[in-house]
């Protein structure tokens, strides 16, 4: 147990990292709302919590204020895949800004400690590498996945103003490609479509020639640093990169997935989707200065647990993909 039990509201708690928080949460014996809508969420992540005293599920939209007494807040809802953020990109903005305003708003109101989940979609496609928290990013405002990254620029923008206008104690974290058990089969990012391809021995998808880089940080190290930064002192508040720095181009992704799952799925090639990173990596040099964290978990490592994982599944529980642009909007159309 905590040596001093703090009311905590997660939203997107049952999400990928919000059921792994809301986990360590409940086991430091705080007392965890958990909110989420579900869109993109499974209630079995956190279905192993409901029997716990100090565990609430609330079914709510962020989007809309929620009055509540607690301590602390995590913000973690929004959509994070470009399959479904580009689903309902009017939506995915709603709930970055909205969703930042009505959870600042009740932060202001009962003096609680606030964290945001942001992400390195803030950087856009960086034309520094790898990416300083002083980057200010190369992003388009009106592309396909502008939804995601002005949003979450715009919640980082609300989050500072409520700090300097009204004291509010913030917390702003950017998050770079974290993997693990939870992920959503469906979610469209390149760790989960890798595996599910490769455990149904079918072609596995590499969009562009595969040498764009990607940084791919094990959930546990992940939620270690969000924990580190909402217990550090009120000094330092980010924003911070949490991620893995080591960097794996994505046909080697591709190639370790094969190797592990025994796979004889073949590699083949699809058009690069317009405002596709070419690079991403977290330069970590403040975490560690101030936080004295730095992942843990090597990507051999958490691929094997992440393909446990998976291979685990019942598929037929978990909704299909939804329909989406993520894919279709590539590079060669953007001429036409």
């Amino acid at each position: 147990m905590s040596e001093i039990m703090k009311r905590i509201l997660v939203t997107g708690g049952a999400g990928f990292l919000g059921s792994h928080l809301c986990d360590r949460l409940v086991k430091a014996g705080h007392d965890v709302i958990c909110l989420d809508n579900f869109f993109t969420s499974q209630k079995s992540n956190v279905v192993h919590l409901l029997q716990a005293p100090n565990f609430e599920l609330v079914r709510h939209d962020v989007t809309h204020p929620i009055w509540l007494e607690v301590d602390e807040i995590y913000n973690l809802a929004c959509p994070a895949s470009p399959v479904h953020y580009q689903y309902n990109p009017i939506k995915t903005m709603k709930v970055s800004v909205m969703g930042a305003i009505n959870m600042l708003g009740l932060a202001k109101r009962c003096g609680a400690k606030i964290f945001q989940a942001s992400t390195s979609e803030v950087y856009g496609d960086p034309d520094v590498h790898p990416q300083p928290e002083s980057y200010r990013g190369s992003v388009n405002p009106i592309g396909v996945r502008s939804c995601y990254d002005e949003g979450k620029r715009a919640a980082e923008t609300l989050f500072f103003d409520y700090y300097r206008s009204n004291n509010v104690n913030i917390r702003v974290v950017r998050i770079f490609n974290t993997y693990g058990p939870r992920m959503h089969p469906y979610d469209g990012r390149v760790v989960s479509n890798f595996i599910l391809q490769a455990l149904k021995g079918e072609d596995i998808t590499i969009y562009g020639d595969g040498a764009q880089t990607r940084s791919f940080c094990y959930v546990d190290d992940l939620i270690n640093g969000f924990l580190k930064l909402m217990n550090g002192p009120d000094d330092f508040v980010g924003p911070v990169n949490i991620g893995n720095p080591g960097e794996f181009t994505i046909k080697q992704l591709a190639e370790m997935v094969i190797k592990k799952t025994n796979s004889n799925s073949k590699l083949i090639h699809m058009p690069l989707p317009a405002d596709d990173p070419t690079q991403r990596k977290p330069d970590i040099t403040l975490a560690k200065k101030h936080l004295d964290w730095e992942p843990q978990v090597k990507l051999e490592e958490g691929l094997g647990k992440t393909i446990e994982y998976f291979a685990s599944l019942d598929l037929s529980k978990y909704r299909k993909p939804t329909d989406h642009t993520a894919h279709k909007n590539t590079i060669a159309d953007q001429g036409n």
